[in-house]
């Protein structure tokens, strides 16, 4: 026997339940690779960042999970994670073998019922779970959705000199998706795109040149989902620390320092998409910058 999957952590934003699928904590070697800057003495002078996102020890605890919710009949999954038995560079993620399919159907999202799959950039932690293995052949895991990332996104991979790792996560994650006919682009205005009536799509580039943020709103209330961006919440205090993998490290700052400030002193929850328990809260000023205020989930 299997045990059930533990219930979901959840949001609610007027009307809507945004729902936390886990996949897998990522290990303590994550965070000094992916953001060098971060180092126990930064970290360890943000008392707000322990115990839940930082040891005591100024280790960075970094999580790989996607968001679930029901706008206006709509069924969102928002980013895919790693995925299970996909062969990576990265150790952390090399032939992962998860129950995330068994957690998203468990919070009331079976794979055949979703209805769009955004995909806030085309990396290899947020693309993993768009297909599965079956009978040795990558097909899409979501085969009823629309996958949907900006323009300026694939088209920039599209003339991006890759190398055989990242090749291999368009060959498994990507061009399947795409040869099924699943996979949309959208052109994202600065001012944002909306893609469905309280779903906005906000251009975020730096991380990458198409990266985008996920706004939702419903009734007055609203929650941004941060996607790379901010991959954890010592940037609030440090917005200048960036990570190693950043295509435009300083568009990537500039982009954070002018997200930050639009939410400094809102109502708008903030969903991390790799911040650790309890993964939301709010951005409240804090000395010369800002810090998270938590928001756990029900």
């Amino acid at each position: 026997m299997h045990a059930s999957p533990a219930v979901t952590p959840s949001w609610t934003v007027g009307g809507v339940t945004v729902h936390r699928i886990d996949e897998v904590a990522l290990p303590s070697t994550t965070g000094p690779w992916l953001l060098p800057d971060a180092t126990p003495d930064v970290v360890a002078a943000q008392d707000w960042l322990h115990p839940h996102f930082a040891g005591q020890d100024g280790i960075l605890h970094i999580d790989s999970h996607s968001f679930a919710f029901v706008v206006n009949g709509l069924r969102v999954l928002v980013d895919t994670g790693v995925g299970n038995g996909k062969e990576r560079a990265n150790p952390a993620w090399h032939n992962l073998r998860t129950d995330f399919l068994e957690r998203l159907t468990a919070a009331g999202f079976p794979p055949d019922s979703v209805d769009l799959v955004i995909l806030t950039h085309l990396h290899a932690d947020h693309v993993g779970w768009n297909t599965r293995q079956v009978n040795g052949e990558w097909i899409p895991t979501f085969p009823n959705a629309r996958y949907l990332t900006s323009s300026a996104e694939r088209e920039f991979w599209a003339t991006y000199d890759m190398d055989e790792a990242r090749e291999q996560m368009f060959r498994d994650s990507v061009i399947p998706v795409e040869q099924a006919g699943l996979l949309s682009t959208v052109d994202v205005p600065h001012e944002g795109a909306e893609i469905a009536p309280g779903l906005r799509l906000i251009p975020t580039p730096g991380h990458t040149p198409g990266h985008v943020a996920v706004e939702l709103t419903s009734q007055g209330e609203t929650a941004l989902i941060s996607g790379d961006c901010v991959h954890h919440p010592v940037q609030l205090a440090h917005p200048a620390i960036g990570a190693c993998v950043d295509i435009d490290p300083r568009q990537s700052e500039a982009t954070r320092r002018k997200l930050l400030g639009s939410l400094v002193g809102t109502d708008t929850l903030l969903l991390g998409t790799h911040f650790a328990p309890p993964t939301a809260g709010r951005v409240v000023a804090h000395e010369d910058a800002y810090r998270l205020e938590s928001v756990p989930g029900a």
